[in-house]
């Protein structure tokens, strides 16, 4: 299979207060809009709000966004009205992480590489 490219779909209860949260609380950057949906780029990969649903979302599905600064990122979206889900911590696995949520509770993952961590290790070297 020849991947061309990829993007995650979040069909929300609330189109207008999704599309508002990752446009304007989270501020992320709008790659496409068209009639009932919002693509938004998301690092190497692209968040798509389209249409509706009515369950809700899943607790085993989760956005994983990698951010340069966690506790700089969480004092700005503080500032925004995000109170974090689960606060900062470094994981058992090396990576600091928080946990925020969206107007539908889907869980969002902010990650930070600390310096050190294999993540961050050139192989070439």
């Amino acid at each position: 299979m020849e991947v061309l490219s990829s993007r995650i779909l979040i069909h929300p209860r609330d189109l207008e207060a999704s599309t508002a949260f990752y446009r304007d609380t989270l501020g992320l950057a709008i790659d496409k809009e068209f009639p009932g949906g919002t693509v938004f780029f998301l690092g190497h990969g692209s968040l798509e709000i389209v249409g509706s649903a009515s369950t809700g979302p899943s607790p085993d599905v989760a956005l994983w966004i990698q951010v340069r600064d966690l506790p700089a990122t969480l004092a700005g979206l503080a500032t925004r009205g995000v109170t974090p889900v689960r606060e900062a911590r470094r994981e058992p696995w090396g990576l600091d992480e928080a946990w925020i949520a969206d107007p539908d509770g889907t869980r969002i993952v902010l990650v930070e590489v600390p310096a050190g961590h294999p993540l961050r290790t050139d192989p070439r070297s």
